[in-house]
């Protein structure tokens, strides 16, 4: 078959959800694909245009093409209707997904595997191993002997902290979306421990995931044979076998690991959660899920557990949750959509919601713009456990993580958010932070509204906008009983140590939140402006700041706070007025305070896109 034709000009491409043909060219509306699969493996070029059909629904990840300097790739919306659907959950509404498991106690419906023809003989490939932050192992393969095949022995005297610190990586395993593989390896210790993550994903940065395994191998003294599933959640060639064992193999233990081989596999039954469920939404929100971490923690109706090695979630609920409940979605440790390194790429008119991980998550990304997107119902999945035993969860709407530059969000409605719905945050010698704007957005019941924080001293930050966004109820979504750490803040300052300069906080509404309007943690308030903003709190304690972790502020003491800091200037202090709270029309009234309390004039908060 002839390769078609290289493409000389831009195209417009057409996804439907309801009447699509992946086979169709996608080119038009009536020959408009269907999946956001189909979409993914399309090579679009600069100038392309990807539009979903208005009133659709798309589950997965959307994962961007790059445009170039003189060409943007674009992500919208054709037709009538709501904005377009991106959904980061699987829908688990029927009674028939659900089996009793044990009294007010009901389980996703297991899945079943079946093993198919091999993809690798693994005693072909070859296995390295990679050490940080203090962690000290040996790997030395062990030829065959007899009867005896080839294995790895892994002898640690330092096992570090994290699970990163000590990664086993194998040989390349190609992934296709939607489609499972099987690895089967041996292996025993001379010390019993269980591996802290077994995936497919890449070997450099970002480091991307292409196959996920909620599975992991509790390994002992004594042999055992290992079957370990893996759904793929990208296509790519580029993935490679990887185990994590880091904080988890003993030190002073030898591990001797022999891998099999590396199968395609097909499932039957069940749902697709090879990944954690860090919320579960019913019928839309407001009620979720209340995420535990053990099946006898569950007490109370609504209480879940995700329960990794199975794939399963079980429910406390008084009846089967598909009877009750119109709408189940199960929220995915998924970005919605994966964008790193992406590069001159517009995303506008699109809706996120239901996704565990990011809304629009990624590293090293530049001159991309998101425009009058709305995210709901964001974050909640199961980050990392402290050596404490504190589970940590994580997720924020909008991330632009380690290096970015030249990146902008604007006009965009955000609410429900684990952690923060704007972010630009990273750690390591990239981690420089340019040219970054988020104005005209409207934001409520995120535990944070803007959160930021760079690291090491090596790295910049300079030239950042946060204007003219309304900021309502920050600690007052459905994830704020559920944390650790119940920190309802509008700006969220954790310890920052780039060098930050011409950061910019301006023409804001901060109105209510559960701890404090503002946390500044470290000092760099010389490169700081916080200026024009109109700030409120009528809960709780009324705190507006907290400063350098053990001072705070109320609106009687602001002053005391400007005449430390030399931040706040032109501060309004008072509560506004909005046309119609109660449906989220956050627009101030007439009468309102702040109409013409921003540095030009004109009234704080969000303004109308132009």
């Amino acid at each position: 078959m002839t390769a078609p034709a290289p493409r000389t000009q831009a195209a417009i491409f057409h996804i439907d959800s309801m009447t699509g043909d992946d086979k169709a060219d996608g080119q038009s509306p009536g020959t408009a694909w269907r999946s956001l699969d189909r979409l993914n493996r399309e090579p679009l070029t600069p100038g392309d245009r990807a539009l979903f059909r208005r009133g659709g629904l798309w589950r997965g990840s959307l994962r961007p093409r790059s445009g170039n300097v003189k060409a943007r790739v674009t992500y919208g919306a054709y037709g009538a209707g709501p904005k377009p659907i991106l959904c980061g959950s699987v829908d688990a509404s029927k009674p028939d997904q659900w089996i009793s498991a044990g009294k007010d106690l009901w389980a996703t419906a297991p899945r079943h595997f079946e093993r198919k023809e091999l993809i690798r003989d693994l005693q072909d490939g070859t296995w390295y191993v990679h050490q940080e932050n203090g962690a000290k192992v040996q790997l030395k393969a062990v030829p065959a002997q007899g009867d005896t095949p080839r294995m790895y022995r892994m002898d640690c005297q330092a096992s570090g902290k994290a699970r990163n610190h000590i990664q086993l990586w194998g040989p390349p395993a190609p992934t296709r979306e939607g489609e499972s593989l099987e690895l089967q390896f041996r292996a025993r210790a001379t010390r019993p421990f269980r591996t802290a993550g077994i995936r497919i994903m890449s070997s450099r940065r970002p480091y991307t995931g292409f196959g996920a395994s909620s599975q992991t191998a509790k390994i002992t003294e004594e042999w055992q044979t290992f079957a370990i599933q893996f759904e793929g959640i990208h296509s790519s060639d580029e993935g490679k076998l990887h185990l994590y064992l880091g904080g988890a193999l003993p030190a002073g233990a030898t591990l001797f690991f022999q891998p099999i081989s590396l199968h395609k596999a097909q499932y039957t039954g069940g749902m697709s959660l090879s990944v954690d469920v860090g919320n579960i939404i019913f019928d839309g929100g407001p009620t979720c899920g209340f995420k535990k971490w053990r099946v006898e923690d569950l007490t109370n109706e609504n209480d879940y557990v995700y329960l990794g090695e199975t794939a399963q979630v079980v429910l406390r609920s008084s009846e089967n949750p598909g009877e009750k409940w119109d709408s189940i979605e199960l929220a995915l440790r998924r970005h919605i959509v994966e964008q790193s390194r992406a590069q001159h790429v517009t995303y506008e008119d699109l809706d996120l919601r239901y996704g565990a991980a990011h809304g629009f998550g990624g590293a090293n990304t530049a001159f991309l713009t998101i425009r009058n997107c709305d995210l709901s119902y964001i974050g909640g999945a199961h980050q990392h456990t402290r050596p404490s035993g504190t589970h940590v969860r994580y997720g924020n709407a909008i991330e632009f993580w380690n290096g970015g530059h030249d990146n902008l969000v604007e006009g965009c409605r955000i609410w429900e958010v684990y952690d923060a719905a704007l972010t630009n945050q990273g750690k390591g010698n990239d981690s420089n932070h340019i040219n970054i704007t988020y104005r005209n957005n409207v934001i409520w019941n995120s535990e944070y509204s803007f959160e930021y924080w760079n690291r090491p001293d090596t790295v910049k930050t300079s030239h950042i906008l946060f204007e003219n966004n309304t900021c309502i109820d920050a600690g007052l979504g459905w994830a704020h009983n559920q944390r650790p750490d119940r920190n309802g803040g509008h700006l969220m300052f954790y310890s920052n140590q780039a060098a930050t300069g011409d950061f910019v906080i301006r023409n804001n509404l901060f109105i209510n939140s559960t701890e404090v309007g503002m946390r500044m943690d470290t000092d760099w308030s010389k490169g700081l402006t916080l200026s024009h903003n109109l700030w409120w709190n009528g809960l709780g304690k009324r705190r507006l700041i907290r400063y350098l972790i053990k001072t705070y502020y109320t609106a009687e003491d602001f002053a005391a706070f400007q005449a430390r800091s030399g931040l706040g200037t032109n501060a309004l202090l008072a509560e506004p007025v909005f046309v119609a709270p109660r449906k989220r029309d956050y627009r101030l009234a007439p009468n309102s305070p702040g109409t013409t309390a921003a540095h030009d004039g004109g009234p704080v908060g969000a303004r109308p896109l132009k």
